[in-house]
């Protein structure tokens, strides 16, 4: 298990880097169901293996040219926000037993997954049913950024309850929202993905989360191999092709977790 664990980081990385988000939801489900990892502990992990590797992306990208930084950092500074603040105080606040109805139990890890899960499936579903392009909005830039400002704080809420990078929601937005190229727009979503997880990291090292670096270590390298790998395809394959088999990967994989998390609560 562990090894297919290893061989699933390499997956993550490979697809973080042909396209700018979706490989970061393996992260969570790869430590809680091939590495044993506690749901709570494995998000706060994957906050540091998506972030370590997609710095290491993002920093391709930019050698490229493929990051807009001023638009990162506009999206970037309220995400930033959103994923400390629920790392280091909303999610250490959460008891163990969130509630009891007529003997079934919703706990902390099973709340965690469950949302994680649901997020998958409207992930995938989202990536299936996308067409070749995305069109921009016609609006004013006053109104674009207040709409960045708006995503980047549920997108920063997001990845610091469930640990994912949350780049499928980073990636249709700079390009719906500013109009950015695919491309430019990918690139710029590592950057973002990058500095704010591993910031939601550092709120869970200020929480006092236990954590085992050697493994940490071990599936930031797998991640980053996968990465590398990614980056070297990305302008080989078929973008519309990716998404669409990456998207039903995850819907099977999600629904397959949603089953499995709801069946432990009966």
């Amino acid at each position: 298990m562990i090894i297919l664990g290893y061989l699933a980081s390499v997956l993550m990385g490979l697809v973080l880097g042909m396209i700018g988000g979706g490989g970061s939801i393996l992260t969570v489900p790869i430590l809680v169901y091939l590495f044993a990892i506690d749901p709570t502990q494995a998000t706060a992990y994957s906050l540091f293996i998506v972030g370590l590797t997609s710095l290491l992306g993002g920093a391709t990208y930019f050698k490229r040219g493929d990051i807009d930084l001023k638009t990162g950092i506009i999206f970037a500074v309220p995400s930033f926000i959103g994923v400390y603040l629920t790392r280091a105080y909303f999610v250490p606040s959460l008891p163990y037993s969130i509630f009891e109805i007529g003997g079934l139990e919703m706990t902390k890890p099973l709340l965690t997954m469950l949302v994680f899960a649901l997020l998958m499936v409207v992930a995938s579903v989202s990536m299936i049913k996308r067409k070749n392009g995305m069109r921009t909005i016609d609006l004013s830039p006053a109104a674009r950024v207040v709409l960045i400002i708006i995503e980047g704080v549920l997108v920063g809420g997001v990845t610091g309850f469930v640990g994912a990078g949350g780049g499928f929601l980073i990636v249709p937005a700079l390009v719906i929202l500013i109009g950015l190229p695919m491309k430019l727009a990918v690139g710029t979503s590592l950057f973002i993905i990058a500095i704010k997880s591993l910031l939601g990291f550092m709120g869970d090292l200020q929480s006092g989360t236990i954590i085992d670096w050697n493994l940490l270590a071990g599936v930031s390298v797998a991640g980053a191999v996968g990465m590398f790998i990614g980056l070297a395809l990305s302008s080989k394959v078929s973008d519309t092709t990716l998404k669409k088999g990456f998207g039903f990967f995850v819907l099977i994989m999600g629904s397959v977790i949603l089953f499995d998390q709801l069946r432990s609560l009966v």
